[in-house]
């Protein structure tokens, strides 16, 4: 059997059991022994993070050769436009080369739990979101992407990664689904 542990990772929480700084990491919330993260999520963004008992799934969905798309909700500063969009969906220079484009959509506010600490406001600056699915992960990419085309990010919740989804869980939570082998993984959820 196969594990996969899909887990809201809250704000300031690293993806990695262990902290020489003793700052907030996985083994705060969860206490599976022998699963391990298949891909990171940085300190400042939130939501879905998949842990796994299996070296070859965690290779699998981790690797950016499998471009595996992952969806964001992103709160940005400004009101983006058709023209900063459709940078998006071309893709943007960054220092690192140039993005793989992306799907993107202009939305209303989702329903996501309050964040602690909440977001900064600015009266003079209005804020908007975006639904943003990227097909590689590079470091801080979709931060990069919204600053590069001037909508600096100001909230980020990875809501899918393939067919997994965070689904209900509230931040901290996680739940555990169990399959027979990586090929049922592929079939129903990696494609």
């Amino acid at each position: 059997m196969i594990r996969i542990v899909l887990f809201n990772k809250p704000y300031d929480v690293l993806s990695q059991f262990t902290d020489s700084e003793k700052r907030n990491t996985l083994a705060d919330f969860i206490s599976i022994k022998n699963v391990y993260p298949a891909g990171r999520l940085d300190r400042d963004s939130e939501g879905l993070l998949i842990l796994t008992d299996s070296g070859k799934l965690q290779a699998l969905i981790s690797n950016p050769v499998n471009k595996l798309p992952k969806t964001y909700y992103v709160q940005v500063e400004g009101i983006p436009g058709k023209d900063a969009a459709g940078k998006l969906r071309r893709g943007v220079e960054l220092s690192d080369g140039i993005t793989k484009p992306a799907d993107v959509k202009i939305i209303n506010p989702p329903k996501l739990w309050e964040r602690f600490p909440p977001v900064r406001f600015r009266k003079s600056v209005p804020d908007s979101w975006l639904s943003l699915k990227i097909f590689e992960g590079r470091n801080r990419q979709v931060r990069r992407m919204t600053a590069a085309v001037g909508f600096p990010t100001l909230r980020l919740v990875r809501i899918s990664i393939g067919n997994f989804t965070l689904g209900e869980l509230s931040p901290g939570e996680f739940k555990v689904l169990r399959f027979k082998n990586i090929s049922e993984i592929v079939e129903s959820y990696l494609k």
